[in-house]
């Protein structure tokens, strides 16, 4: 989508439709009061034509409302904001969202007045979170339909009285939005791709010629016998069953100026490209769209190539953990015992508990490459759907600050996250009576953190780590107008991205 910036505009670019918003307030009529548009930076004959229209009376900026009618051969879209003291960053991404659907498929050029729709007054922060609602809104994955869903717009002005001065900065602010939105819509993509086309092999070539040619960004893959090297006995064990070679890869990137004080991020993600649960086999209805059992992976990897596209001054290691988890005569079986990677022994009482056996050892991996902090994501449990629901992000892990950094993260962004204690009761039930630790607990309650409790054994010795589990919030968040309503969210990308330019 191509997006132009239009300072010091004194009239609407000439466009298919021009949107003005307007905000709502209260106004007496007699003896009640009424909800009225308030109509701050309209050009007065603009404000006029709507107020002389018959129809234009029903239009009162109530939130979310919308009013067509043309003014000076232009066609307006009146959209209404609500409350001003209520209108805030989600509100903009969300108003963003409503227009780019209602004119996505009638429009080829749209005109947006910033100054109408501005956060707070402030035009750089409103051109980014319009370009993120527009951006995200417009995401189609209809590579395998026949009939694709190509939008008719293909140009958004965004316009402004603001000061020509000020272009760098908002042109910034609109490119920055830009990237991130890629970034989340690839995630999105490697998500939504079915599990004959996307497995570990395929998966990670993908990544790899993805990665290819971004700025700083160094790559490798551990194959199996690798691994074998490695030592990786449990992300082997669940690899045991599969016709594809488990992948690890593994990329770096380091920023342009980077001194031994630059801060170093690892990211881990968990890549089951299909998990049919193994011998401990789902049942039928459960094994549909277990293809986003590598949503994780696609996350952090989402992350990865925006902090490195937008050339953040951190370093960041990303490690993705690539395979399925399937069936046949070499399978691993509940009851063996494998030795991960850091020399602990795992009884396997469940291999449809294969997303933290893989985790673990990667963790390990990750962790001699001396991270200052180190943040996992993985559709890891169904039990924090259970405690957290599908629209927020369950977070644990073993550094408050941290933690903290995570929560202040997504509430910047607007994506929901909540911390799950671990405690040394959850610690005890992960210990087994004939090897160091078992991947189930004695019972269901609490299996959210049990998993963390699990992943924790895995992390070096004084890495700050939180994990992430995305069960929920990774699929089909459809309350949020920018999200699809089915198939993959690529929510908790901009979550880590933010964090990363904070730290």
């Amino acid at each position: 989508m191509k997006i132009t910036l239009n300072l010091g505009a004194v009239a609407p670019s000439v466009a298919d439709v021009v949107v003005l918003g307007t905000f709502t307030k209260k106004e007496k009529k007699g003896k009640k009061e009424v909800n009225v548009p308030a109509f701050g930076n309209w050009p007065k004959a603009c404000k006029d034509s709507l107020v002389g229209l018959t129809a234009g009376k029903s239009f009162n900026g109530e939130k979310g409302s919308q009013f067509f009618f043309d003014w000076e051969g232009q066609r307006i879209l009146a959209v209404g904001l609500g409350e001003k003291s209520d209108y805030d960053a989600e509100s903009a991404r969300r108003t963003a969202s409503s227009v780019i659907t209602t004119l996505k498929s009638s429009a080829t050029k749209i005109a947006i007045n910033l100054d109408t729709v501005a956060v707070k007054g402030n035009i750089e922060t409103t051109a980014g979170l319009f370009t993120e609602g527009t951006e995200l809104s417009l995401y189609e994955f209809d590579k395998y339909l026949s009939t694709k869903k190509t939008p008719k717009t293909t140009e958004i002005i965004f316009d402004s009285k603001a000061k020509k001065t000020g272009a760098k900065k908002i042109q910034k602010a609109i490119d920055e939005a830009l990237i991130v939105c890629e970034s989340v819509n690839v995630a999105r993509d490697f998500v939504n791709e079915p599990p004959n086309t996307l497995n570990s092999e395929t998966y990670a070539k993908a990544v790899l010629a993805d990665a290819k040619g971004i700025k700083g960004v160094r790559t490798k893959v551990l194959g199996k016998a690798d691994l074998k090297k490695q030592k990786m006995g449990m992300f082997l064990s669940v690899n045991a069953g599969s016709a594809f070679e488990p992948q690890l890869v593994h990329l770096t990137y380091t920023p342009a100026k980077a001194t031994k004080k630059t801060k170093h991020i690892a990211f881990v993600g968990k890549g089951l490209t299909f998990d049919t649960g193994g011998y401990s086999l789902k049942p039928g209805a459960s094994m549909v769209n277990m293809k986003f059992d590598m949503a994780g992976s696609a996350t952090v990897y989402g992350a990865f190539r925006a902090i490195a596209k937008l050339g953040l001054p951190v370093k960041v290691s990303c490690f993705l953990g690539m395979t399925d988890n399937a069936i046949n005569s070499l399978a691993t079986m509940p009851d063996s015992i494998v030795t991960a990677k850091n020399g602990k022994t795992v009884e396997i009482l469940n291999t449809d508990a294969e997303g933290r056996l893989v985790l673990g050892d990667v963790l390990t991996y990750a962790s001699e490459q001396k991270p200052d902090m180190m943040i996992d994501a993985a559709t890891l449990t169904g039990a924090c759907l259970i405690a957290l629901g599908t629209e927020v992000c369950g977070l644990m892990g073993n550094d408050k600050k941290l933690a903290d950094s995570l929560k202040k993260a997504a509430s910047e962004t607007d994506e929901y996250i909540w911390e799950l204690p671990i405690i040394k009761e959850w610690r005890e039930d992960m210990k087994s009576n004939i090897a160091d630790l078992k991947n189930i607990g004695g019972s269901r309650w609490g299996g959210t953190a049990k998993a963390a409790a699990f992943l924790e054994n895995f992390v070096g010795e004084g890495i700050a780590w939180a994990h992430l589990d995305i069960a929920g919030c990774g699929d089909s968040q459809g309350h949020l107008p920018y999200c699809p309503k089915k198939g993959a969210s690529g929510l908790m990308v901009r979550t880590l991205v933010n964090l990363a330019k904070n730290n």
